[in-house]
């Protein structure tokens, strides 16, 4: 009996069962990894030959399922999943837990002053800008007119709601003033993720059927696919952003914090950090990344177009982002 791996492998789709939470929340610990970040180029290009190479009936002697599989997860981690294209490092989802442990530590941190405010306010945004594009579904692409109109509108956007937050703070008990920087987030959220994606909204994205064949292109589909990802970057700010607040509230009456207030941002960071190591592939996790729709929720154009095309399909499949 011959020990190569076996062809029969779906390394198209991920290696644990996405019908259910727990599946899905194993996939994107993989996904999300922070030390995939880490990684050399000649690393995720031996990564890259591998997962083709296998996807074209091509296997690497001596290869075992799991190497196909480490090798199919740093894959995902670097490459979008549309366009193949290496992503940009810090929109990877497996930059997310560094970069926002940092940029959310020091938003907490620092929410007394105005300046603060605005300036932390406008490098989460920026950064979320970044990942926001890196991460969206589809493979049409932005012309740089578009890209620039949408990160100022979304940028802008989170700053006023952020200072509007704070002004309705002031007169607040100090314990409700931390939490400013969370609402802010929220919010800006539901700014800058529609603004960064509004291709999609105006285009649509493209959908499936069950085989992988393209149908069309469905702006109800961006919709959905974009609502998801919303809820789900808020619950990821829930915990990294709500429970830290209430532990440093405590600690800075403590000696040992005043004494050393420099510790301050190390310490809040450090909490963010752990919340974010769990709370972002969870959260990744509360929507299938290859979302469905019933067909009857399309355009009536596209509605018509599959009847005439795949009269059998009745329910399409699409990348919603993260």
């Amino acid at each position: 009996m011959s020990s190569e791996l076996s062809l029969n492998i779906n390394i198209k789709e991920p290696r644990w069962d996405q019908g259910t939470f727990m599946g899905r929340a194993q996939h994107f610990f993989m996904v999300t990894d922070p030390r995939n970040v880490l990684l050399s180029s000649e690393t995720l290009e031996e990564a890259r030959v591998i997962v083709e190479n296998y996807r074209a009936g091509v296997v690497k002697p001596g290869l075992t399922e799991d190497e196909l599989w480490r090798a199919k997860y740093v894959y995902d981690s670097a490459f979008h999943p549309d366009t193949g294209e290496k992503m940009f490092v810090i929109g990877r989802m497996s930059a997310q837990v560094p970069m926002n442990m940092t940029i959310t530590g020091c938003m907490l941190t620092f929410y007394r002053t105005t300046p603060a405010v605005v300036f932390w306010q406008w490098v989460n945004q920026s950064f979320n800008a970044v990942v926001n594009y890196t991460n969206r579904s589809g493979d049409a692409p932005m012309t740089l007119n578009q890209l620039g109109a949408a990160y100022v509108s979304a940028t802008s956007g989170a700053v006023v709601t952020a200072l509007g937050l704070k002004s309705l703070a002031k007169r607040l008990p100090p314990i409700v003033s931390r939490f400013v920087p969370f609402a802010a987030v929220a919010a800006a959220n539901c700014i800058n993720i529609p603004f960064m994606r509004q291709r999609e909204l105006k285009y649509g994205i493209p959908v499936m059927d069950e085989n992988g064949n393209r149908l069309g292109e469905s702006a109800n589909a961006a919709k959905q696919a974009i609502a998801q990802v919303v809820v789900s970057r808020i619950g990821m700010a829930v915990p990294a952003m709500a429970i830290p607040p209430v532990i440093m509230n405590a600690l800075e009456k403590r000696a040992f914090l005043k004494r050393f207030p420099i510790l301050n941002a190390p310490v809040q960071v450090g909490l963010v950090g752990l919340c974010l190591v769990f709370a972002t592939p969870l959260c990744c996790a509360l929507f299938p990344q290859k979302s469905s729709m019933s067909v009857s929720g399309l355009e009536a154009d596209l509605q018509e177009q599959i009847r005439q095309t795949s009269p059998q399909t009745t329910t399409v499949y699409f990348n919603k982002g993260l």
